[in-house]
């Protein structure tokens, strides 16, 4: 077999690769040998047809399969003898496919990169640090009061926390903006789902009261035509619901999963969480960091095959997320809503696996143990999320891999220039949940 090498444009090669006629004669003749024992045809016994009849009748197919087979195994052959890795299946085309001469065809593929980690010393972190304090104890109490609060309609004025059902009317210049109309809005006044000062102008309005109020809609705002404009909506309040929020006592604390007999009990396991998470989110924040310049460092080309592959992922996820029907499937959404993500994403699965080889990186069974330490103390029953991950080889797998990622970080972290920042636990919170 003789195979030629040709570099196209990027991560792009063409094989031409050539298949002695012999070796595929020799084949057909055995393929057509196995067809003439078990063939049938009119006017002949079994076992007994001429075998000029059986290349006459099955010739042409079971070239077809012989070639079909020997492209697929030629190109196995070929890669590993030129050491090169296909991103991808590659795209076959005969060239030269005639009786009695050598069969030639080409295959056209991406290959990985190489990819040399470098440049880690100009990786600039800033890690936040904070505390928990009892005022963002007493928040979060709140917000969990919140979040079960009753609410009644009520004459009064309203005021923060409360729900109001409202008809608005916006407009820019004097013109009516798209998406700037809406009757029957629900709205619950204080949950910053609307634009800058919006919520704050309804409070204080009451049941059948009519107004307008001005806003300004933020620079970064998702419509570029409606980016630091001045707005004004006309507001007619159809309803108020004052909220009543419930008492602090074992039935509320159930609600959260917590079995505790006082308040101080309920704020204890409460704090737990908040420090949980307050750990997590700081070093999810200076992970999204540390990957974010690894990226910077490393500008690598990738394998279209590859990016195409995650979109077709992304899409996927997001038809399961918002639950398409049967009108609607994954194909119909955009491959350029997802193409930036996808190829981040692919960037650094490249970029990750070659640090892990680089740096002759191995999952370190600490590391292991105590992700599912931390997963398990989630759980009511901590002792039986062990034993399944214990049990369960592909789980475990799963977090060998999230502990090899860590262990990148560290490494880089380890070479990067990294800075402290006090912060507070709302904005490290906010810091990370808005780098997702």
């Amino acid at each position: 077999m003789q195979v030629s090498v040709e570099s196209l444009s990027g991560l792009e090669r063409k094989l031409v690769i050539d298949i002695p006629a012999s070796d595929i004669e020799q084949e057909i003749a055995k393929r057509l040998e196995q067809v003439s024992r078990t063939a049938r045809i009119d006017g002949f016994r079994q076992g007994k047809i001429p075998k000029r009849v059986i290349k006459q009748r099955y010739g042409k197919g079971v070239r077809q399969e012989v070639l079909g087979e020997q492209m697929q195994q030629g190109f196995i052959q070929a890669v590993t003898q030129e050491k090169l890795n296909p991103a991808g299946m590659p795209s076959v085309t005969p060239v030269i496919d005639e009786d009695g001469k050598d069969f030639q065809f080409s295959a056209t593929f991406e290959i990985y990169p190489e990819v040399t980690i470098s440049g880690l010393d100009t990786v600039e972190v800033e890690k936040l640090t904070a505390e928990i304090k009892d005022s963002d104890l007493d928040t979060m109490i709140d917000v969990l009061r919140k979040q079960q609060a009753a609410f009644e309609e009520t004459d009064s004025v309203s005021k923060d926390g409360d729900k109001v059902k409202i008809d608005f009317d916006g407009y820019v210049d004097g013109e009516a903006f798209e998406g700037g109309k809406a009757e029957g809005y629900s709205l619950a006044l204080g949950s910053k789902s609307m634009i800058p000062g919006f919520e704050d102008q309804i409070i204080g309005m009451k049941a059948g009261d009519e107004g307008s109020i001005k806003v300004t809609f933020p620079a970064d705002y998702q419509s570029e035509d409606l980016q630091g404009k001045e707005a004004e909506f006309k507001i007619k309040v159809h309803t108020v619901e004052s909220a009543t929020l419930p008492e602090l006592n074992e039935d509320f604390f159930k609600q959260f999963g917590v079995e505790a007999d006082s308040e101080e009990t309920f704020r204890v396991e409460v704090r737990k969480n908040m420090e949980r998470e307050l750990k997590q989110s700081i070093a999810r924040n200076t992970k999204n960091q540390v990957l974010d310049g690894l990226l910077k460092a490393n500008d690598i080309e990738i394998p279209s095959a590859l990016s195409d592959q995650e979109i077709q992922r992304l899409k996927q996820q997001a038809f399961q997320q918002f639950g398409g029907g049967q009108e609607f499937n994954a194909d119909m959404l955009p491959n350029e809503m997802f193409k930036d993500q996808a190829d981040r994403r692919v960037k650094l699965g490249l970029l990750i696996n070659a640090a892990v080889e680089q740096f002759e990186l191995k999952a370190d069974d600490a590391k292991v143990e105590a992700l599912i330490e931390d997963m398990a103390s989630t759980y009511q029953d901590p002792a039986q999320v062990k034993e399944f991950y214990k049990n369960n080889q592909e789980q475990r797998s799963q977090l060998e891999a999230l502990a090899l990622e860590e262990q990148v970080v560290e490494t880089i972290l380890a070479q990067a220039k990294v800075s402290e920042k006090d912060s507070s636990y709302e904005e490290v919170i906010k810091a990370a949940n808005s780098a997702q």
